[in-house]
């Protein structure tokens, strides 16, 4: 995929998906779920404050028709039951509404009850970027805070397994730093550096291309590549962005959005279903292009199975 617009190619071919939204008192939250019930995408259960959640309905000028409202006025119970359902399979896609992250994230680690497959949970963001002409997977922006060598490889493979999703089959992954050039002092070169020759040799990393390190501009710009010298499959064209830490990732993808107008889809990847995790001030057509990603993604892990090395989805 080059765009948004081909993401709902085929989509209502599939059967609706289920989703059950976390504490969904929120009138973005709810236009954009209606909006995935009316392209025959999906179906929904609301868990949250019942009056808030139809005052939302009211403010988005949504009926709640087709939608089941289960009133729990407590946000981390709502979280609790929503992921419950999602984890008993009687609903195939967990959302997040209005509700802190962390708080989220709780019900989705719990060790008894929540969404862990026994492999690392990162997140995310998927940025149409129409200065470049693609899409553009940034990772981990949202929950790993400070992932060493080993939790980047992991991440970097659910971006892969994410970028395959979206038809990239070899998705070129540019490992960021601050600098292309390794510096001891500099941790994350190193581990970029680390982590391409992982991947040269397939220990671990495979169906991609990874090099780095690699700084923001020789990343995704060729002129800039080329007028520092730097040559590979990689450079200047990279589909996945790994960034060394959660704040270099969370600000990159709200530059994208609100200084680029990008459009971004979040999810989170290696949980036991797809998980749409957006920022509370994302728009609705970001919240139901989520939706439809998620739904894509119920598809292809369910129907092909899909592995990839080692890890299993």
């Amino acid at each position: 995929m080059k765009n948004f617009d081909e993401l709902f190619a085929g989509i209502d071919r599939h059967p609706a998906r289920k989703v059950a939204v976390a504490a969904a008192e929120e009138a973005s939250v709810v236009q954009a779920v209606r909006e995935a019930i009316g392209k025959k995408i999906a179906e929904a259960t609301l868990f949250g404050d019942e009056t808030k959640i139809r005052a939302a309905a009211r403010e988005a000028g949504v009926a709640l028709d087709g939608m089941k409202v289960i009133h729990e006025p407590e946000p981390l119970h709502a979280v609790s039951k929503a992921v419950a359902m999602v984890a008993s399979g009687e609903a195939d896609i967990l959302m997040k509404g209005f509700i802190h992250t962390d708080d989220f994230l709780r019900g989705i680690l719990c060790k008894e009850c929540g969404l862990r497959t026994g492999s690392i949970i990162s997140h995310v963001f998927i940025a149409e970027v129409k200065a470049l002409g693609k899409l553009v997977f940034v990772t981990d922006c949202a929950m790993n805070i400070l992932p060493g060598l080993e939790q980047k490889a992991a991440i970097l493979l659910n971006a892969v397994h994410l970028a395959n999703v979206f038809g990239i089959d070899e998705p070129r992954v540019a490992v960021l730093a601050a600098v292309e050039l390794v510096n001891p002092a500099m941790p994350a070169t190193v581990e970029a550096a680390c982590l391409a020759k992982m991947a040269d040799r397939t220990q671990y990393i495979p169906h991609c291309v990874v090099d780095g390190p690699l700084a923001m501009d020789n990343a995704v710009s060729l002129l800039a590549a080329k007028t520092k010298k730097i040559g590979g499959p990689v450079a200047g064209r990279a589909d996945i962005l790994l960034v060394p830490n959660i704040e270099s990732g969370n600000i990159l993808v709200k530059a994208l959005s609100h200084l680029a107008g990008s459009r971004v889809i979040g999810l989170l990847v290696g949980t036991k279903a797809p998980v749409v995790l957006t920022s509370r001030s994302d728009s609705v057509e970001s919240k139901l292009l989520s939706i439809a990603a998620a739904v894509r993604m119920v598809n292809i892990t369910r129907e092909f199975r899909l592995k990839i090395g080692k890890v299993h989805y």
